[in-house]
């Protein structure tokens, strides 16, 4: 009897869990309960995906309870059949906005979260909040901090087409547009976050929808240039606004028919497919796991396909569930029917759990392929990397910085110096050894129009490197002279693909906003504000090379155009039109760039949190207390062929102030950049066999001692002292030269003392002479004479003589 009071006791609790709703409460404590939101609005388009999405929720065993924010209008809600699809808040819709009657369905998503922060009981019970669109499909439990969401550091999918975090739109509409991230989808944050982000995220949508003048795809990446995507920038303006940076991570979500990355298992479906919903209509059913066995011999890509078919037939199952529910009639037998029944296809849909590299956020992606570029094994294109330089010794100095850290770094591949030369400077240059060189005739001064303008021979280089090099690299590289590398820089990191390079940020371009692009280019919406650090399929390169080098000539004539306010030269002198000739030629062919922040830094700006910069860009002065760099001021000095030339020493880390630590990361990295710049510097002139400067400080003392030691006991040997003078190394600018100076004035001294003894001793011989010989003449004189001549010459005369 006991027992059987017990079952039942067990039965009712199953059957009141069951009641209750769609997710298991129990095990939840503080802090860690979640809760999982979607939004939809009372239409059979976000039924059907709502019963896929649940059914996948229960299948997946997602922990907590899940609500669904339905927004209604009145007239709506009389007709609506579907309340009990999921659990649900009812939302006031603002489909068609109160204020303004802007019709615009998507801000009805921050609105709802707004409405269940304010009315829910459940928000007020809950640690992590999940946040997911309707139109997908759970595979795995989602566990935030499993996935690494901290309170202040939410988790987030990818969403790379929100350009306008790059652009001008962000500094439209946040004061942080640095802290602006490209998310969406997944969201995964603590409670407190989402409680300060919501209404910040439903101002900021509203204020992106409105500022129509900023709809243009060149502006937002929305295709269609209407404004649709507004609800995704309000989210991240929203959360720039109030200081969340996320966790980004592009591994938990895919969208079916994409190809997973290898080790990867995406634990969130996203589907964009048109689909229908109808009482007793499924979707058209996919091959069957057999039929993807047959299909693809690639593991990974049948994976993909295997995760496409997942998408459809949990979405179909859902709806025979939904169906019987609605008291739909028994569908007849079919293989189909029978294949979603069977314990394949259960196998199939089992929970899926994060791996590891499923885990890694878009930074601990980025250090584990550094660890495995040279895995054996793996099959990677081959990858080129170019510079330009001029034949002057300031781009010498640069040039030995560069090599040097490219060895250091671990890039794949080759490096090439474009080598730009008049020929009579090439006939007087001493620097071909410094790297690997392609050599180019230098258009500095350009041959048709005479124009004085250096910075077009990058373009000019790269164009003549492609008509006369045998190139077999699938992506180049393209950097400038002054910079130094600090890891990697390779196309499967940073995902460039043929039709779509990567290049970073350079938003001082603003030309590629006004009338600029407009007259330069056929298609303005395409001018991406980007250089310095370029990755490109060579078929691109190809393709463009020609544009780039024409572009740059147009924009540089164009004198009438110079205003800073038009292009953000301060000098309005068009020193940059070489980087507008980059953009407009790459928009002429409607080539759009991945645009990442994280590859470039100049030294003396604050790092972001978390990011490993793969480059230093040392074109602009930088600081660390009262030590600074300029490279302008070192664009006359022969860094190259002066023994251990150097720039000044940088300040020992010790020595910082630690209280701040953005500061503290922004001052380690200005002296990393000086150190590896003094380091290559120092390992060039060992090359040059430049005499080690305290074997050489000693031998010169040494020197010097013997020096005083020969005047000392009289032995000074001239001869022997100018034969170990000729064995001075001839760039020594180190010597002790007083003991040198000192002997040079001490032998002339000597010698005019001596020749003053001499002239002195012939003036008296000479006196002498005249004296006897005076004598002689006058030997008659009288004896009285002779005595007064005595007497009047000698106070010693003795009269008795």
């Amino acid at each position: 009897m006991a027992q059987s009071l017990a079952l039942a006791l067990v039965v009712v609790a199953v059957v009141e869990l069951m009641g209750r709703g769609w997710g298991a409460e129990t095990g939840q404590e503080a802090p860690w309960r979640i809760h999982t939101l979607f939004s939809v609005e009372c239409q059979n388009y976000f039924d059907w995906q709502t019963v896929g999405l649940m059914n996948s929720f229960r299948k997946a065993q997602q922990p907590g309870p899940i609500t669904r924010l339905l927004s209604c209008t009145d007239d709506e809600k009389k007709n609506y059949r579907g309340m009990g699809l999921a659990p649900t808040l009812e939302v006031p819709s603002m489909s068609r906005h109160p204020r303004t009657g802007d019709w615009y369905p998507a801000i009805n998503k921050p609105a709802g979260v707004v409405h269940w922060l304010k009315h829910s009981k459940d928000a007020e019970n809950v640690d992590w909040v999940v946040i997911l669109d309707a139109d997908m499909i759970i595979r795995g439990p989602i566990i935030p901090w499993e996935l690494g969401a901290e309170k202040g550091r939410p988790v987030a999918a990818y969403y790379g087409y929100l350009i306008g975090c790059d652009n001008l739109l962000a500094k439209l509409h946040t004061k942080h547009p640095e802290l602006c991230d490209k998310v969406g989808g997944l969201l995964a944050m603590h409670i407190d976050d989402l409680r300060a982000l919501a209404p910040m995220w439903l101002s900021k949508t509203e204020e992106v929808r409105e500022d129509r003048a900023h709809w243009a795809t060149n502006l937002t990446g929305d295709i269609y240039g209407k404004g649709w995507i507004s609800e995704m920038y309000g989210y991240s303006f929203g959360a720039a606004e109030v200081g969340l940076r996320h966790k980004i991570n592009d591994n938990l979500m895919i969208y079916p028919g994409y190809i997973p990355r290898e080790g990867v298992e995406p634990i969130l479906l996203h589907y964009g497919l048109p689909f229908i919903y109808d009482c007793g209509r499924l979707f058209p059913e996919p091959p069957y796991p057999r039929e993807v066995q047959l299909m693809e011999s690639d593991p990974n890509k049948r994976r993909g396909l295997f995760i496409s078919t997942e998408c459809i037939n949990t979405l179909n199952e859902g709806l025979l569930l939904q169906h019987k529910a609605n008291g739909c009639s028994k569908p007849s037998w079919s293989k189909y029917l029978s294949f979603l029944k069977s314990k394949k296809f259960a196998e199939l849909t089992q929970p899926k759990f994060p791996t590891p590299a499923t885990l890694q956020t878009e930074q601990e992606s980025i250090k584990a392929q550094q660890k495995v570029i040279d895995e054996p094994g793996r099959q990677y294109p081959k990858i080129h990397t170019i510079f330009s330089t001029e034949c002057i010794p300031y781009f010498d100095w640069q040039t030995v910085g560069l090599v040097h850290s490219f060895h250091l770094s671990g890039q794949p591949g080759n490096i090439t110096r474009l080598l730009s030369c008049t020929d009579e400077d090439l006939r007087q240059y001493t620097g071909h050894d410094l790297a690997p060189t392609h050599y180019v005739p230098s258009m500095s001064r350009h041959p048709l129009t005479g124009d004085w303008y250096p910075a077009i021979n990058k373009p000019a280089a790269v164009l003549h490197w492609l008509n006369h090099a045998n190139i077999d690299a699938e992506f180049i590289v393209i950097l400038d002279a002054d910079m130094i590398l600090r890891g990697p820089i390779t196309p499967w990191e940073f995902n460039a693909e043929r039709g779509r390079p990567v290049s970073t940020p350079y938003d001082y371009l603003i030309g590629c906003d006004n009338e600029l692009a407009k007259l330069h280019t056929r298609h303005p919406e395409a001018c991406d504000k980007v250089g310095g650090v370029i990755i490109m399929h060579i078929d691109d390169l190809r393709n463009f090379a020609m544009l780039w080098l024409h572009k740059t000539e147009e924009v540089r004539a164009d004198k009438a155009h110079y205003a800073t306010n038009i292009t953000g030269d301060i000098y309005e002198s068009g020193w940059i039109s070489e980087m507008y000739g980059y953009s407009f030629g790459a928009a002429e062919l409607q080539l759009r760039h991945l645009i990442n922040r994280e590859i470039l830094i100049y030294p003396g700006y604050v790092p972001e949190t978390g990011v490993t910069y793969r480059v230093f860009h040392y074109g602009l002065e930088f600081r660390v207390g009262n030590w600074s760099f300029d490279k302008a001021n070192y664009r006359n000095v022969d860094m190259i062929n002066k023994c251990w030339a150097k720039i000044p020493d940088p300040p020992f880390p010790s020595t910082l102030d630690r209280t701040d630590q953005k500061l503290l990361q922004r001052d380690l990295l200005s002296i990393e950049c000086a150190n590896t710049l003094n380091e290559a510097l120092r390992l060039h002139h060992e090359r040059r066999n430049c005499t080690d400067p305290s074997t050489r400080s000693t031998s010169n003392l040494n020197t010097a001692k013997e020096v005083a030691m020969s005047r000392k006991f009289g032995s000074f040997d001239e001869s022997d002292n100018a034969l170990r003078s000729n064995h001075t190394p001839k760039n020594n600018s180190h010597g002790l030269p007083k003991p040198a100076m000192i002997d040079g004035t001490f032998s002339s001294f000597r010698f005019w003392v001596v020749a003053l003894w001499i002239f002195a001793g012939l003036g008296f011989f000479a006196a002498v002479f005249v004296v006897f010989s005076g004598r002689k003449r006058k030997g008659t004189r009288g004896k009285t004479y002779r005595n007064k001549r005595r007497s009047s010459h000698s106070a010693y005369f003795d009269p008795k003589t």
